[in-house]
């Protein structure tokens, strides 16, 4: 007697602070609740981006050992006998997916095919992912901020998208554009102009070092979002300590201020609209939580905050598990979600 495949799905969270994969079995969990048996891995090292966009090759070194050793757990965890563990299907949600994916979308599903013996395939922008896993497949709005910030929206028959064009020209309030504001208020400081914080100057220096080597320690990193946004932690704490400085307030403000603004520009015009925050920016807690609230009950006074149910990656578990179905039942749309059903399709 044949031995019964379990059927399982890949998901993928690409993001400034580094990779993460789940591997679910989706045969005795509902596919629109997510996944039962899930196995994990994480990578703490972004996916580098070059002249070509994001590089696959960079992507798939990183992805590849880490699947592999997922199917190899999969295939052990019950005890006893392995049991074969296929991939169904695989969804990948990168940050720069819209915009920096070409190499993405050309290498990828060659690659996945003949590695994982992927054949069902979803590249979407992290943004599609964080609404999958905050909101599932109901209209409304989310935010996912972490290094980055974008906002989406959707009727279920288009996307609206605002912000999460990077950090030198947007992902204004994220995380790398705090901790660049607290930086340059940093430095400004140390300069002795207008504008400056001695204490994010303190901490600039306790965490980086002498003020005038951080240009030539952070410009050529290619992890310069990812360094800018580990200063966001410390301007909340400036923002709260018992001398509460008001720069970093004003900045945390100015964030929330963004990021309200990005939620209301793609929120659903008709009727109540229901929007969820994720990612690991609210984390940051009250310092930006507080006035996040009030910047967007001032600009979103007809919409309903929701938990968001799941993050990212269970965003992308979620897409990939539709997909052995009959399709993610969200916007296959432009480059924000491109739906491979098959190998070359």
């Amino acid at each position: 007697m044949a031995t019964a495949v379990t059927p399982w799905v890949l998901g993928v969270d690409s993001g400034g602070s580094g990779l993460r994969v789940a591997l679910a079995d989706v045969s005795d969990a509902g596919l629109g609740g997510g996944a039962g048996r899930t196995e994990s891995a994480a990578s703490r090292k972004p996916v580098r981006t070059g002249p070509a966009g994001i590089d696959a090759a960079h992507l798939l070194e990183q992805l590849l050992p880490m699947a592999r050793a997922l199917l190899d757990r999969a295939a052990q965890r019950d005890g006893g006998a392995p049991a074969p563990v296929t991939i169904g299907a695989a969804a990948i949600g990168a940050a720069g997916m819209a915009t920096l994916g070409d190499d993405l979308r050309a290498r990828l599903p060659g690659a996945l095919a003949s590695a994982l013996g992927v054949r069902r395939l979803a590249l979407a922008a992290d943004g599609v992912t964080a609404y999958a896993g905050a909101l599932g497949t109901r209209p409304g709005a989310v935010v996912a901020a972490g290094t980055g910030m974008i906002a989406l929206g959707t009727d279920l028959t288009h996307w609206r998208r605002a912000d999460g064009w990077g950090h030198l020209l947007g992902d204004c309030g994220g995380g790398a554009w705090i901790g660049r504001a607290g930086l340059e208020a940093a430095m400004r400081a140390h300069d002795g102009r207008p504008g400056g914080s001695p204490a994010l100057l303190a901490r600039a220096e306790a965490v980086f070092g002498p003020a005038p080597e951080l240009p030539g320690m952070l410009y050529p990193r290619a992890d310069r979002p990812a360094v800018l946004a580990s200063f966001a932690p410390e301007v909340a704490a400036c923002a709260t300590s018992g001398a509460a400085d008001p720069v970093a307030a004003g900045i945390l403000r100015e964030a929330a201020g963004h990021i309200a603004d990005a939620a209301a520009a793609v929120c659903p015009a008709a009727g109540e609209c229901e929007f969820a925050l994720t990612g690991g920016l609210f984390k940051m807690g009250d310092p930006l939580l507080v006035p996040l609230r009030a910047a967007l009950a001032r600009r979103l006074p007809h919409a309903r905050g929701v938990p968001a149910a799941g993050d990212p990656l269970a965003g992308a578990v979620r897409v990939a598990a539709s997909l052995v179905t009959n399709g993610p039942r969200l916007p296959a749309e432009g480059r924000l979600l491109h739906v491979l059903t098959e190998q070359g399709s």
